[in-house]
């Protein structure tokens, strides 16, 4: 990887650092399906998710388990791959990146080391719950959303720039 991309791997361990320390905070106080309410909208509520997002494929018979490994791996190479392929004026792509990495390597290793991810930041509306989640889960979605965010940002550049030069 080219030296100067290198910090950006700083942003990924701090992610998967901190998600992993929240996440051993809430085994160790926390039972589990335990809730802590925090506020009238969110709790701290200790879950075991087998699937990914969502739950998707949670009973699935234990298959997922590794096919969700194999999908972080391929996704962490893909990602440091194109890390290491960014110009230096790519900085949102590369925090974008950098926080998808750190999710996916947070959650990997739940997945590795338990069979399931530890989730327990649970947001509600009276009875509704939106699917409990954690750090890495938030890491992932803010870094997609930079991701789309720079990617449309840089279209619209695109075309002002061909409009500018007729075509």
């Amino acid at each position: 990887m080219k030296f100067k991309h290198i910090k950006w791997l700083g942003l990924s361990a701090a992610i998967i650092v901190l998600d992993q320390l929240t996440k051993w905070w809430v085994v160790a106080t926390l039972r589990l399906h335990e809730s802590i309410p925090v506020w009238p909208f969110f709790n701290l509520t200790y879950v075991r998710n087998t699937g990914a997002a969502f739950s998707f494929l949670a009973g699935a018979g234990g298959w997922q388990r590794w096919f969700f490994l194999v999908l972080a791996v391929t996704a962490s190479l893909a990602i440091l791959i194109w890390l290491w392929r960014l110009k230096d004026d790519e900085v949102v792509t590369a925090a974008g990146l950098s926080l998808v990495l750190g999710g996916a390597l947070g959650n990997f290793i739940d997945r590795a080391a338990y069979g399931y991810v530890i989730d327990f930041l649970d947001f509600y509306i009276q009875n509704w719950h939106w699917p409990a989640f954690n750090v890495a889960d938030s890491a992932i979605t803010l870094g997609v959303v930079l991701l789309l965010w720079d990617g449309f940002r840089r279209r619209e550049h695109l075309i002002e720039e061909e409009g500018k030069h007729g075509g």
